[in-house]
């Protein structure tokens, strides 16, 4: 299905059947075609690409079709070693936080009250229904926003309409003018839609900070009869 070359291996990578289905006929586009041979030769030419390749999906893998509650929309994978595992926003364990990490978890603190984590993975927030999904699933190592324009911003636009059009009362958490604009179509008679300026320092005070995103997220689920997201990473589920 996306089958990548990796200049010494072939390696299939694995997709949740729930979002498989839905999203063969993406696959099959000659756009995807075009996705997979960059890829491959990007890694025959020896360059370093996060995240790793069992990690490019993921979000979905973590949080399966009909597990989404809340939908957060990134831009592209972080471009620092060891960092980008798959989840907008999030770093693997032990890895320092990036400062719109630093950012969400103050105004997490602010909102909900709980503690700031010492591990900046949201693993267990798409763990309950948090599809952390950027719009570019990959990136080239210390080239920011490298992949942009080959293909993964039609294939997660996607991903966004099935979710959209498929269910209903979901929370989109939009930080930012770019993750506004992609989202720009969900219907809002049939979902929540949270937006915000970035948590990135150049704008976390001009709007973000006291937005309380997590807590309207649960007010709203909660008022649908849909089991609240944890958002405490530290003693949470």
């Amino acid at each position: 299905m996306f089958q990548i070359d990796m200049g010494t291996t072939k390696t299939e990578i694995k997709l949740d059947s729930s979002w498989k289905k839905r999203l063969e006929g993406e696959f099959a586009t000659e756009r995807m075609q075009r996705l997979k041979s960059f890829l491959s030769e990007q890694y025959k030419s020896g360059k370093t690409i996060y995240p790793r390749g069992d990690e490019y999906f993921a979000a979905m893998n973590l949080t399966p079709f009909d597990k989404v509650k809340v939908v957060i929309v990134g831009q592209d994978p972080y471009h620092g070693p060891g960092q980008a595992h798959g989840l907008c926003f999030s770093v693997r364990e032990g890895v320092r936080f990036p400062p719109s990490l630093l950012n969400i978890f103050k105004e997490l603190h602010d909102d909900v009250g709980v503690q700031i984590p010492k591990s900046g993975s949201l693993t267990k927030w798409a763990e309950q229904g948090v599809l952390l999904l950027n719009a570019v699933l990959t990136v080239e190592d210390g080239k920011a926003a490298a992949h942009q324009g080959k293909g993964w911003e039609e294939f997660t636009d996607k991903i966004i309409h099935l979710l959209n059009e498929e269910k209903e009362n979901l929370v989109f958490i939009l930080w930012g003018s770019y993750a506004q604009k992609k989202a720009s179509f969900v219907d809002r008679k049939k979902h929540l839609v949270l937006e915000s300026v970035h948590p990135s320092p150049l704008s976390a005070h001009r709007g973000f900070f006291g937005t309380k995103p997590f807590s309207k997220a649960n007010a709203y689920l909660r008022a649908k009869g849909i089991t609240e997201i944890n958002w405490d990473l530290v003693n949470g589920h």
